[in-house]
């Protein structure tokens, strides 16, 4: 029997299955991301249809959105993924500048006003949340930035501060919003991505030091902050006001024990739970699944992630390698701070689950994301190749 050579013992023979970044679709991305927009849907039905038949007379109202949000995303997915992530590099600047702008207009009058904070554009009967936008722009700006740069990072006044400059310049009408939440990912994102462009440590440290000052003043300067996080620390002491939520989120997870209540039957969402489809959607997947239903949802998430970081590290192109560093750590950061917000283990921020909790913008952007990080996969592995 003639020996065969290295070439063609990997080479795929006709009945070998494709590699997943070989297919139109990373089915590794695809897969997990289709299944939480599923769970999304049936769930966002499930926690707000009492909510809806009270507000608007029918309780499929937030279900029908939802659903449109989801076509949405799904167009905006294939769209992404089948534009080439090397233009985004071109468009660093102006996607920052259009972001800005809209965060801008959401101060100046054009702000749709929700919960006691502006933070959205209403156009044609849908809001749009800047902030979201803001985020993947500040992505595609770092990830240009340090890949052009990158033979200069350790340099502070190179590889630091023009990202510093940016950073604060998208934070600034957050703070006005004021949306803290989105000024903690940004924050957070921003060092983390520096740091693994290769931005010394020491940079970063001595600029949290230094920031400590303004973050100290930004959380006494209002008393409901106070009150917020001396509810964290305690929320029974504040079980009538801002330890609220979390008390009855808890109660949720109680409730739900391994099994779950069952789909449908939770309690917490009947009025009891404030935002059930929105920010505290994790918690009703817990009453209602209970610690099966979290463990999945954990899971999927994790395979997301895992996916992600994976397609960064074979990416040889440093752009891409970053860019699709920064989408999954945004992702991450989201995922990691709203579950904690549901368990108690952070305090209240007005963050969604992304692809679960009810919302367009961030349902849309995250789809667009997965799209962004399958278009790099699939150019690392035909490099690869």
């Amino acid at each position: 029997m003639p020996s065969r050579s290295a070439a063609d013992i990997n080479r795929p023979t006709r009945h070998s299955p494709r590699p997943a970044a070989a297919t139109p679709y990373d089915l590794r991305l695809l897969f997990p991301v289709l299944f939480l927009v599923g769970i999304g849907l049936v769930m966002v039905y499930s926690a707000s249809s009492a909510l809806a038949l009270k507000k608007f007379g029918s309780s499929y109202f937030f279900l029908k959105k939802q659903a449109l949000f989801a076509l949405a995303g799904l167009i905006a997915l294939v769209a992404a993924r089948h534009f080439p992530y090397r233009l985004w590099r071109k468009l660093a600047y102006p996607i920052v500048a259009v972001a800005f702008g809209l965060l801008l207009a959401v101060l100046i009058g054009w702000g749709h006003t929700a919960g006691g904070a502006t933070r959205w554009l209403r156009v044609a009967g849908f809001t749009f949340q800047p902030a979201e936008l803001a985020r993947i722009a500040l992505i595609i700006y770092l990830a240009y930035s340090m890949s052009k740069k990158h033979d200069r990072l350790r340099e502070f006044a190179i590889g630091f501060v023009p990202h510093l400059i940016v950073l604060a310049t998208l934070l600034v009408p957050m703070i006005l919003q004021p949306d803290f939440g989105s000024v903690v990912i940004l924050t957070l994102l921003t060092g983390i991505m520096m740091f693994a462009g290769g931005v010394p440590l020491r940079h970063l440290l001595l600029s949290a030091v230094a920031l400590l000052p303004a973050g100290f003043y930004l959380l006494v300067s209002a008393e409901y902050r106070i009150r917020r996080l001396m509810s964290f620390l305690n929320p029974w002491d504040y079980a009538s006001d801002e330890g609220y939520q979390t008390i009855h989120s808890l109660m949720a997870f109680g409730s739900g024990g391994i099994w779950g209540t069952g789909i449908g039957k939770g309690l917490q969402k009947l009025f009891y739970l404030p935002e059930p489809h929105t920010d505290f959607i994790f918690s009703v997947i817990g009453e209602e699944f209970g610690l099966m239903g979290v463990a999945l949802t954990v899971g999927l998430y994790s395979l997301i992630i895992a996916r992600g970081i994976a397609i960064a590290r074979q990416t040889q192109d440093l752009f891409g390698a970053l860019l699709a560093f920064g989408l999954t750590t945004a992702l991450a950061l989201q995922v990691g701070i709203n579950m904690g917000v549901a368990l108690g283990l952070l305090p209240t921020k007005g963050l969604t689950l992304p692809f679960l909790s009810y919302g367009g913008t961030s349902l849309v952007l995250n789809m667009a994301a997965i799209g962004m990080l399958m278009n790099i996969g699939t150019v690392a592995w035909k490099r690869r190749r």
